[in-house]
C-alpha cells in the first residue's frame, strides 16, 4: 500500500490551480480588450470641402466656357456664357418691327404737329396779347424736342440691331476669306458698310444728346414763362391730342428698349464662381444645349474644411458631438501624421456610405454620418482617406 505524503498535498493543489488561474486571467484580459475595443473605435473618413454645381435656371445654349478643368478660379470670375434665347422665339425681329412702327408713328405725329403749329401761329394776330403766342411757341418747342428724341432713339436702336448683324457678317466673311471661299473685296465691302453704320450711330447719338439738352432748355423756358405769364387754356386744348399720342409713343419706346436690354442680357448670361476654388468637373462644352437645372460644371473649395465618416451600428452609441478624436494621415509609418480634432456634427439617420469606404467594393455599406473639423496643418486633399480613432 502506497503511502500518502500529507505535507506535499498543498503543493500539488497549487500545481493544479495554477493553470486554472492562468486561464481565468487570460479570459479576463480578453474581456477587457474587447470592452476597450468596443469603446475605442477606428474608422476611415473622407476629406471634403464645399462643392457647388453651376447650372442654368432655364434651357440654354452654351456659348463659351472660359475655364479649364482643375483651373483655379476666384470668387465672381466668369465661368461660362449662356444664350437663353430659344431658336423659335425670334424676339429681335419682332422688336425690330415694333421699332419701325414707333418710328412711323413719330413721323405721322410730326406731320400732324406742323399744321397744328401753323394754325397756332396764324391765330397770333387774333390773340389779346403777345403772351399767348409766346406760350404756344414754348409749348411747340417742347413737343418738337420730344419728337426729335423719340425719332433719334428709334433710329439709333434700329441701326444698333443692324450693326450687330453686320458684325456677324464681317466675322463670317473673314472666315470665308481665310478659307479662300470668297474674294477679299467682299470682306472690305462688308467692313465699309459696318464702319459707315457705326459712324452714323455715333452721329445720331450725338444728335440725341443735343436733342435732350434742347428739351431741357425748352422745358425750363416754358416753366419760367408759365410762372411769369398768364397761362392760356386754348394752347393746351389745341395740342392735347398730339401730346397724348406722344406720351403713348414714349411709353411704347421705353417698353421696346427694356425688352431689347433684357434680350441682350439673355443672349450673354454669365455664370460666375460662387467662391474661390478649383474647377473639379466640366460636364458640358461650347455649343451644347443644357436644360434648366442641369449641372454644367462643379467648383470645389481649394482647402479641406471637414472630414466625413460613418459609424456602424455597434459604434453609433459612442459618437457624440464635441467628442475628441485623433486623425491619422499616411499609410507609411515614417510619413504618418497624427492630429487631434473633435466631432462637430452627428447625422440624424443612417445612409449609404461612399464606395471608397466599402470594405468590399462589391458590397454596399450603410452607416450614420458624422463630421470632424479638419486641422489646417494636415494639408489634406479633397477625397483623401483619413484614419479616425478615439483618444
Amino acid at each position: 500500500m502506497k503511502r500518502i505524503d500529507i505535507k506535499s498535498y498543498p503543493f500539488r493543489l497549487r500545481l493544479h490551480l495554477l493553470p486554472i488561474l492562468v486561464w481565468l486571467g487570460a479570459v479576463a484580459c480578453v474581456i477587457g480588450l474587447f470592452s476597450r475595443r468596443s469603446q475605442r473605435f477606428e474608422v476611415l473618413g473622407l476629406a471634403q470641402g464645399q462643392m457647388r454645381q453651376i447650372a442654368a435656371t432655364s434651357p440654354a445654349r452654351l456659348d463659351s466656357v472660359s475655364v479649364r478643368l482643375f483651373e483655379q478660379v476666384q470668387e465672381g470670375q466668369t465661368l461660362a456664357v449662356l444664350n437663353t434665347v430659344l431658336d423659335d422665339e425670334q424676339p429681335r425681329q419682332q422688336l425690330q418691327a415694333e421699332l419701325n412702327t414707333v418710328l412711323a408713328e413719330i413721323e405721322r405725329l410730326t406731320a400732324q404737329l406742323v399744321p397744328t403749329q401753323d394754325t397756332l401761329f396764324a391765330e397770333k394776330a387774333d390773340r389779346e396779347t403777345t403772351r399767348i403766342s409766346d406760350s404756344r411757341r414754348f409749348s411747340v418747342d417742347v413737343d418738337n424736342a420730344r419728337l426729335d428724341i423719340l425719332r433719334l432713339r428709334a433710329l439709333v436702336e434700329t441701326d444698333k440691331i443692324t450693326l450687330e448683324d453686320l458684325a456677324w457678317d464681317v466675322k463670317i466673311t473673314e472666315q470665308l476669306v481665310s478659307e479662300q471661299a470668297v474674294a477679299p473685296y467682299e470682306l472690305q465691302k462688308t467692313k465699309t458698310r459696318h464702319n459707315a453704320l457705326a459712324k452714323k450711330i455715333e452721329e445720331n447719338e450725338h444728335l440725341l444728346k443735343q436733342a435732350r439738352a434742347t428739351l431741357e432748355q425748352a422745358l425750363r423756358r416754358s416753366e419760367q414763362y408759365g410762372q411769369s405769364q398768364p397761362h392760356h387754356p386754348s394752347v393746351e386744348g389745341a395740342l392735347d391730342v398730339v401730346r397724348k399720342a406722344i406720351k403713348v409713343q414714349e411709353e411704347r419706346m421705353n417698353e421696346v428698349l427694356t425688352q431689347i436690354e433684357s434680350l441682350d442680357r439673355r443672349e450673354a448670361l454669365e455664370l460666375k464662381a460662387p467662391f474661390g476654388g478649383v474647377v473639379s468637373q466640366i460636364l458640358h462644352h461650347q455649343t451644347e444645349v443644357v436644360l434648366a437645372g442641369e449641372p454644367i460644371m462643379t467648383v470645389s473649395e481649394g482647402e479641406v474644411t471637414e472630414i466625413i465618416a460613418y459609424a456602424s451600428e455597434s459604434q453609433m452609441s459612442l459618437i457624440k458631438e464635441g467628442m475628441a478624436v485623433e486623425l491619422i494621415k499616411g499609410s507609411e509609418p515614417a510619413k504618418t501624421q497624427i492630429e487631434r480634432s473633435e466631432v462637430t456634427y452627428v447625422g440624424p439617420v443612417v445612409e449609404p456610405m461612399p464606395a471608397q469606404l466599402w470594405l468590399n467594393p462589391n458590397v454596399p455599406q450603410w452607416g450614420r454620418p458624422f463630421l470632424i473639423k479638419a486641422p489646417a496643418q494636415m494639408k489634406l486633399t479633397i477625397g483623401e482617406k483619413v484614419g479616425i480613432r478615439t483618444q
